[in-house]
């Protein structure tokens, strides 16, 4: 008779192709996955593949009372969040009650990565090669200041000239300042890290179209180099569990710089599955204590395009 483990989504409202592939996997481990997403409307796409619990902001005090009633009540084994602030909500909660698996590092790193300047501090004392931070003297043109705490790609300018720099610099501490790199490729590199700190899979990916600043159309690519600081990158800074990395590569300088880390399941990362990488099937082993196997063999020029579609209430 099949295990039935219940999974909770957090934001997760359009992660249907994942839910099917974390259901997939649950079969082919003689499991019975349900999905379960925790969101504000209960007419989201996800309904199509599981149930919708209407549930409270992330910033509402008290989330995390409510989400540990809905924990109890719906059985729930595993929790994986979509959205950034969902992250720190999953930690804190752990850290609170204790009583759920995760694909999450603990609250503070977490934290850590979604402070755009604090997170850029950190890689620079980890001496990790990102593109250079204004901190003070005379600017060099043109910048890319983004909003400390943002997100999606959300409020993000470039500054050209003094006068663009005289009005962002008047609110400076809202923002991590850095030189814009025009000349430029894109790159994901989605990971699995296992509890015991080794990398499980470590898979780049071209970010070919970006809308609203989630990837519509991406490839696995190889890139020896990229994979290598990826690695290395998650070693210095202690991160576990599904953790995706931001990197660009200086056409003109032929540098690979990393942007920022997101420590968690990125909307693209279904493109790294579909070549092989094993991500969701490594969440249910860890949960079920079994053995972890490193993917090397996933395919390069895997590629997805994202389109529109309708569900229907």
């Amino acid at each position: 008779m099949s295990q039935t483990i219940n999974i909770l989504f957090l934001g997760g409202a359009k992660r249907v192709p994942m839910a099917h592939m974390l259901i997939g996997a649950g079969k082919k481990l003689n499991c019975d996955v349900k999905i379960f997403s925790y969101e504000l409307n209960e007419r989201v796409p996800v309904a199509i593949v599981g149930k919708v619990i209407v549930g409270l902001r992330w910033k509402d005090p008290e989330i995390y009372a409510h989400l540990h009633q809905t924990v109890e009540k719906y059985h729930i084994d595993i929790v994986i969040p979509f959205v950034d602030d969902a992250v720190c909500v999953v930690a804190r909660y752990r850290e609170k009650y204790g009583d759920i698996w995760a694909p999450v590092c603990e609250y503070e790193k977490v934290e850590r990565m979604f402070d755009k300047c604090a997170a850029a501090v950190e890689f620079e004392r980890c001496k990790i090669n990102v593109p250079n931070t204004y901190y003070e003297g005379l600017p060099t043109f043109p910048l890319i200041a983004k909003p400390r705490y943002g997100s999606a790609s959300r409020g993000i300018e470039i500054i050209t000239d003094s006068k663009d720099f005289k009005r962002i610099i008047k609110k400076a501490e809202d923002y991590l300042i850095q030189e814009y790199i025009a000349n430029r490729k894109e790159f994901t590199v989605d990971c699995y890290i296992a509890a015991t700190g080794q990398v499980m899979c470590a898979v780049p990916r071209l970010r070919k179209e970006v809308v609203g600043g989630e990837v519509s159309n991406t490839v696995t690519v190889i890139d020896a180099e990229m994979e290598s600081v990826a690695c290395s990158v998650i070693s210095k800074l202690g991160l576990y569990g599904a953790v995706t990395l931001q990197f660009i590569r200086d056409n003109d300088r032929n540098r690979l710089l990393l942007m920022e880390i997101n420590p968690r399941l990125g909307g693209g990362a279904v493109c790294s599955v579909h070549a092989g990488a094993p991500i969701p099937e490594y969440i249910i082993r860890e949960f079920l204590d079994l053995e972890l196997t490193p993917c090397n063999d996933w395919r390069e020029g895997t590629e997805i395009v994202r389109y529109m579609q309708e569900v229907v209430f």
